[in-house]
């Protein structure tokens, strides 16, 4: 899963700015490509552990 985000990811971002650079702005395309982005980074981080964890542990 990891490997098919991260290059979708790469696209959005390249999407994005080269809309921002290009003469007529879409700002819609714009949008689509921060979501994407936005989501892609949410999945990611997903599967990262929290540095609370521990201390939630030790508390209970």
């Amino acid at each position: 899963m990891k490997k098919l985000i991260i290059p979708i990811m790469i696209i959005a971002i390249l999407v994005a700015f080269f809309e921002q650079v290009s003469a007529e702005k879409n700002v819609y395309i714009t949008v689509v490509a921060i979501v994407v982005f936005m989501f892609g980074m949410m999945q990611l981080s997903a599967k990262t552990p929290s540095k609370n964890k521990e201390k939630e542990d030790k508390d209970v």
